[in-house]
């Protein structure tokens, strides 16, 4: 585990950590070298490679208590001043509610098929949220029980969360059936 923080708050000591329980476990289990961490006032960041993703996330719920994935979303990161990582962000919003802890968990992807293990086996509740990240950005995850578009219609071919998706579309709307009332 390698600590950089980008930004951290002076006021809290290591003794008054939230996360240092949390961290502990993580440290004995992974040792160095697996995530990053990052922080924002109280906010914790883990940054993982794809590859240990599902690992991380897996100690997290069973060894750490983290039962409730709060939030799964994605980030396309093109052209953003001084970003030098992945294209692709997917972040993971943990939450123990029984010590009222949370953490983010981040891992980054990039083209040309940016892919990440499906977190559906740990979290049921991740089923649409991955279905969402994948048809606005179209970040498969491998192994996931039914990856198909869930907002947009399965003719769509683009992904218009990407910023390099034009405002205004490329006139796909034009060409899609019209459903009445009474169809939907």
């Amino acid at each position: 585990m390698t600590t950089s923080s980008t930004t951290s708050d002076p006021s809290v000591s290591a003794e008054a950590d939230p996360h240092a329980g949390t961290l502990g476990k993580l440290a004995g289990r992974f040792g160095d070298g697996v995530f990053t961490t990052s922080r924002f006032r109280d906010n914790l960041r883990l940054h993982v490679s794809p590859a240990r993703l599902f690992e991380l996330l897996s100690s997290l719920r069973d060894d750490c208590g983290f039962a409730f994935l709060a939030e799964l979303g994605g980030t396309d990161f093109l052209g953003y001043p001084g970003w030098s990582r992945a294209r692709f962000q997917v972040h993971y919003v943990l939450r123990d509610l029984e010590r009222n802890e949370r953490l983010t968990v981040l891992a980054g992807v990039d083209e040309p098929r940016p892919a990440l293990p499906s977190a559906t086996p740990l979290w049921e509740g991740a089923n649409w949220m991955e279905r969402e990240v994948y048809d606005m950005y179209g970040i498969e995850f491998r192994g996931h029980p039914d990856l198909r578009r869930i907002l947009m219609p399965e003719e769509f071919a683009a992904f218009p969360l990407r910023k390099d998706y034009p405002l205004r579309g490329r006139g796909e709307r034009h060409n899609f059936t019209r459903l009445t009332r009474g169809e939907s």
